[in-house]
């Protein structure tokens, strides 16, 4: 692919700066920054929350009509949107709350297009210096919030003096500044524009900044883990495939070699970090719902119907953990509750064959994009486990994966 592909100036066809602007303003939104904490702060859903969601379905459908030709041959990435969000919606049928369900499957179901249309429209390193910018924009507005309105930016009570941004509580902003960095080096990777460069370097410095504000050491591990393949890969680039092998092998020795000394020693790797051995009470909530779930196995109790306010199995496991939970935190778990083994099963088959597609257009569209969605995908599945991510309607990390999902299933002939 040619460089006329991949630098928006040059290129007639690629994104517009409006196009570049509305999809930010809609990750951004994804993201849940500063309107739930002033319009929502006890995280409940509201009448101005859900007014604010119409006006950007149809800018997402406005989107799509624009690039109509592109979504048409983007077709091969709505093959599994399709069968997810009708899985979704068939569980309305035994769905504890089947109103819910349906209202949240519509939600599912144009953030899932959304995601299409930016995999489709935004090719090469486009995609990299969109997300971008659009994150060091959140990280300013962070430590805006941080140092200007720490009644907004600092949290108070419970975590008191982390930073936690223009969202609820410091994981967020972690999070976000951690995708962030991931993108950042991306597009230092993929780019040697001195435009990009700078826009790449203000973005690391700002994100940085904000993740160690917050201490969310999730965050920390998966910055380290996206930044550490695309460094990883671009090496493996500029030294050849000695090189590449080498490091492979090495990468496959200390995974090998890192699980034998958790298995050992995983009392006191937590405790290095803080973190006692029931991870703050999670290995407790997932028992309960190991056992909640053995009820209905296959099927669930319906999508996003499992930790609705005063449900019955969300009071149960209240019950049986003596504290008022607000979800798994673990995104397989949580799948597995609300759509059992066979959304276990779809959603896994989606991840299985997107991580086959990327790393068999790592050569290719890898190298393009800077490697950014071998290393989003990385950061993504160690995000799942400690966090309710997977299927989730208006969620960034969810979005951001089906974005990865369809820009490596659309064929470059398709392009």
């Amino acid at each position: 692919m040619t460089g006329a592909v991949d630098h928006p100036r040059h290129d007639p066809d690629a994104p517009a700066l409006w196009e570049q602007a509305a999809a930010g303003l809609i990750l951004a939104l994804l993201s849940g920054a500063l309107l739930g904490p002033i319009f929502s702060p006890n995280q409940e859903e509201t009448p101005v929350l859900r007014l604010i969601w119409p006006p950007v379905y149809l800018l997402i459908l406005g989107l799509i009509g624009f690039r109509a030709r592109r979504m048409a041959v983007a077709w091969p990435a709505f093959i599994p949107l399709l069968l997810m969000v009708a899985l979704a919606l068939a569980s309305s049928l035994w769905s504890q709350a089947p109103d819910v369900t349906e209202r949240r499957v519509l939600a599912l179901g144009l953030t899932g297009v959304f995601a299409v249309y930016v995999g489709a429209v935004f090719r090469g390193v486009a995609l990299p210096r969109m997300l971008t910018a659009t994150f060091l924009a959140l990280g300013i507005g962070s430590l805006i919030a941080v140092f200007a309105f720490p009644g907004l930016g600092v949290h108070h009570e419970a975590n008191a003096g982390l930073w936690r941004g223009v969202w609820y509580e410091k994981n967020q902003l972690g999070m976000v500044m951690a995708v962030g960095l991931i993108a950042a080096s991306a597009l230092l990777a993929g780019q040697t524009d001195v435009r990009d460069r700078r826009l790449a370097l203000a973005t690391l410095a700002v994100c940085a900044l904000a993740l160690l504000g917050s201490q969310s050491k999730t965050a920390l591990i998966m910055a380290m883990l996206g930044g550490g393949l695309v460094l990883m890969c671009r090496l493996i680039r500029l030294m050849g495939p000695v090189f590449g092998v080498v490091a492979v092998w090495c990468m496959g020795a200390a995974l090998v070699g890192g699980l034998w000394i958790w298995s050992e020693f995983s009392v006191e790797i937590l405790a290095l970090f803080g973190k006692d051995p029931s991870l703050t009470g999670r290995t407790e909530i997932w028992d309960a719902i190991a056992r909640m779930t053995e009820r209905r196995p296959w099927l669930g109790y319906g999508y996003s119907a499992f930790w609705l306010p005063q449900s019955e199995p969300m009071e149960w496991i209240r019950h049986e953990t003596g504290w008022r939970v607000p979800s798994a935190h673990h995104g397989w778990l949580d799948l597995r509750a609300e759509l059992g083994w066979a959304g276990l099963f779809l959603v896994g088959a989606a991840v299985a064959a997107t991580a086959a597609a990327v790393l068999f257009r790592l050569p290719g569209l890898g190298r393009r994009e800077g490697y950014w969605s071998l290393a989003y995908l990385a950061a993504f599945l160690l995000l799942s486990l400690s966090e309710s991510v997977l299927l989730r309607h208006q969620d960034l990390p969810w979005t951001l994966f089906m974005i990865v999902m369809a820009r490596n299933l659309i064929p470059d002939q398709a392009r």
